[in-house]
């Protein structure tokens, strides 16, 4: 089959590799739709990731398709069944299984290689992440579920409020889905569908116009290119009655963001580091503005299977127009040129689409 692998820093390749066939207790899946991914993009760039993977290795983590294969002792599954797999899975057995911090999991297993004709799944998201998707559900759209788990494990862990005054660095993907779930009320979907509360004020500042404009469309109350602002800081003191912000996400992973973020909020914030950053990075924190203003500064990876689950709920109820994310469909033979186009911000999220 021909798949993408990554090699080293913007060092993809398009290779023929053996089709994977399934051992005991996993699935293959033709990839229908393969969405690319703001980290797909960093690790690109950088060449590697601290947990996810290291090169060379199949490239990709998003993907939706149709199961062409079961392994031995596989019967909760048939060939022919729509489905999206999540790209890890936690061991259940570990220090932090037992208290339930999955995504902290010590054996967490990843699994790459979505940009192919076929991708394996491991028994373990089988058993745990592996979801049927319906068939009045796009592929590209089901393709998002991982992205948008992660968003609602970060939005519940940002202890956001109704009425909450929230500001998100960054109109990337993730950017845009945070607004998307915040501004709609659905940061909290996974805990009780039935009673949800706008947050009405989302500020997002980030550097493309028209990223920025697709977050109007997702609910931000006012958006913001931080090129043509001085002074961010002071900007979202300005719009919250010389306070600074309720809550601030960063959805970057640019450590000089993370100390902008800091200084947008207001005394009791909570400021969500959600942008990974490049490894042994590190950032200046005014130990008097932390203390005295009693700051909770949180770091917030991955996702849980709780979240796996409510982020397909939440994308097969069509509330939020996530499609507004995709730049289309692209063949896996132009994948190079859409990685070019993404570096460039030309696009958010494309959908491949192996021929």
């Amino acid at each position: 089959m021909l798949a993408a692998l990554l090699y080293g820093q913007e060092d993809l390749r398009l290779e023929q590799v053996p089709d994977p066939s399934p051992a005991a207790g996993e699935v293959v899946i033709r990839v229908n739709a393969a969405t690319t991914c703001g980290t797909d993009l960093k690790v690109w760039r950088r060449g590697g990731h601290a947990k996810m993977l290291r090169p060379p290795t199949l490239f990709g983590h998003e993907a939706a398709g149709t199961i062409v294969a079961l392994g031995a002792g596989v019967t909760d599954w048939q060939v022919g069944d729509r489905v999206v797999a999540n790209n890890s899975a936690p061991c259940l057995n570990c220090f932090f299984c037992r208290k339930q911090e999955y995504s902290l999991c010590q054996n967490l297993l990843f699994n790459n290689g979505t940009f192919a004709e076929y991708l394996k799944i491991p028994a373990p998201i089988v058993q745990q992440n592996l979801l049927p998707i319906p068939d009045d559900l796009p592929f590209a759209l089901a393709s998002m579920t991982e992205p948008l788990a992660c968003v609602l494990h970060g939005a519940a862990r940002a202890n956001v409020k109704p009425g909450d005054r929230v500001v998100i660095l960054g109109d990337g993907a993730i950017g845009l889905m945070f607004v998307a779930a915040l501004a709609s009320g659905q940061g909290e979907w996974s805990q009780d569908p039935a009673n949800q509360s706008p947050f009405t004020e989302v500020f997002l500042f980030g550097g493309n116009d028209q990223r920025l404009q697709i977050g109007e469309k997702l609910g931000a109350v006012k958006t913001f290119n931080y090129k043509q602002v001085e002074d961010v800081p002071g900007l979202v003191k300005q719009l919250t009655d010389g306070w600074g912000a309720d809550v601030v996400i960063e959805a970057t992973g640019v450590p000089s963001v993370w100390e902008l973020a800091i200084a947008c909020a207001r005394p009791g914030a909570t400021v969500n580091l959600f942008g990974g950053c490049p490894r042994d990075s590190t950032i200046t924190v005014n130990t008097d503005q932390l203390h005295y203003s009693e700051l909770t500064l949180k770091g917030v990876f991955h996702n849980t299977p709780q979240y796996v689950r409510a982020a397909l709920n939440l994308l097969t109820s069509r509330t939020l127009p996530l499609e507004l994310l995709l730049s289309g469909e692209q063949p896996l033979t132009q994948l190079g040129n859409v990685f070019e186009a993404m570096k460039q911000r030309q696009v958010v999220k494309v959908a491949i689409v192996p021929e």
